[in-house]
């Protein structure tokens, strides 16, 4: 049986392939989701996706499960100590910034009552549908991305760039940008348009 035709970035690492075929581009509507996936996207900043993945284990230790409550409460000294952890990126503006972010998260949250309302606001609460036939026809950015990295900025949000966002936007399936030819975009609601 020959293998499904998907995203060419995907390669054949197994980590990435299940990452690709189970989770990106699948809408994500739990806070602590959310807030890990700005989370992950920030720390990738000139990494490679892959070495994300391998340490998504280390980061979930790390950051008490991306509970925001718990991450907004970190100190001065519990930063030093992740600063010291292999099992993350030891970035000291990454770090800082996810705790930041956990505090700005708390405050989206009790304005707009979750996370997961105030950003899909963004683009009216439903996935957006592309149809790019290659990978070079996908975008690095948006003009929805550009405008939410500048309100997540305006909040006190960190590592939250236009691209950032965007490639965050892909993975929490705010966009459906798997390309035409691969399995998952048509499983994800490709052949309908918005």
């Amino acid at each position: 049986m020959r293998d499904p035709v998907r995203c060419e970035w995907v390669g054949d690492d197994p980590l990435m392939v299940g990452y690709h075929d189970e989770e990106w581009g699948v809408p994500h509507h739990d806070d602590g989701e959310l807030f890990e996936l700005i989370t992950l996207e920030g720390a990738q900043a000139g990494l490679s996706w892959t070495t994300i993945l391998r340490k998504r284990k280390g980061y979930r230790k790390a950051f008490a499960g991306f509970d925001a409550a718990k991450v907004a409460r970190f100190t001065s000294p519990r930063i030093d100590r992740l600063l010291l952890d292999p099992g993350i990126v030891r970035h000291r503006g990454k770090v800082e910034s996810t705790v930041a972010n956990a505090q700005a998260v708390l405050a989206v949250q009790r304005e707009f009552g979750s996370l997961d309302a105030f950003l899909w606001d963004f683009i009216d609460g439903a996935p957006i549908q592309h149809r790019f036939d290659a990978l070079a026809d996908v975008p690095a950015s948006t003009e929805v991305s550009k405008a939410l990295s500048e309100e997540l900025k305006q909040r006190d949000f960190g590592f939250v760039g236009p691209t950032t966002m965007y490639a965050f936007m892909q993975a929490a399936g705010f966009v459906n940008d798997h390309v035409t030819t691969c399995f998952r975009w048509r499983e994800l609601g490709g052949a309908e348009r918005r």
